[in-house]
């Protein structure tokens, strides 16, 4: 499951089983990215507060399955593959457009967002999360002003910013401890709510 130890659930105890309790899906099921802070559940904790607040909270405007597509791209952009797998089955449960779903992911695997059956706007999104992943120092003021021209409001461009900020975070875990998808549920993710106990996978 990963290049370090990792406390399995029925070994779990204190707070890291708490925490454990709040984040499992079926049977159980904790996801490997979780896993892997098991050693440290603090920072477990922490991941979590900011993957449960930038992708499932209520006060997003964002569309969650845009929200996920720009998880997938980025994670692609990284060459997680790990990330990519769960967030596109995610995707693909939040969109239900299976057809639409895979011609968004072939145009990310071409590294053409164009070629998406998205909105001009969500293309200039991509965009943006490009340069933010890839040459983060050339993003420029005017990147955003051409967000706000698109119809994006100044919140909803943090958000798109929070999103690329957090898989960045979220591939170099991966990639950095050797997660796999071994015994993982794909696309799972909590509700949307203000509440920050509901950690819960379904």
């Amino acid at each position: 499951m990963a290049w370090i130890r990792t406390v399995p659930f029925e070994e779990a105890t204190g707070k890291l089983k708490k925490l454990y309790e709040r984040v499992t899906g079926p049977g159980g099921n904790v996801d490997n990215i979780m896993m892997v802070h098991s050693l440290r559940p603090h920072s477990m904790e922490g991941h979590m507060a900011l993957y449960k607040n930038v992708l499932h909270h209520t006060g997003n405007k964002v569309p969650k399955w845009f929200l996920e597509v720009l998880g997938v791209w980025v994670s692609s952009l990284n060459d997680c593959a790990y990330c990519v797998e769960h967030h596109f089955a995610g995707l693909q449960r939040l969109l239900g457009d299976t057809d639409r779903g895979l011609a968004i992911r072939a145009a990310i695997e071409a590294r053409d967002p164009g070629a998406a059956p998205l909105e001009p706007a969500q293309v200039l999104a991509m965009g943006y999360a490009r340069m933010l992943t890839e040459e983060p120092a050339s993003v420029s003021e005017a990147d955003i002003e051409a967000l706000r021209e698109a119809g994006f409001e100044d919140g909803e461009i943090l958000e798109i910013n929070q999103v690329t900020a957090y898989f960045s975070y979220a591939n170099r875990t991966v990639l950095g401890l050797g997660c796999s998808t071994k015994g993982d549920v794909l696309g799972l993710s909590p509700n949307n709510s203000e509440n920050p106990e509901d950690w819960g996978h379904k």
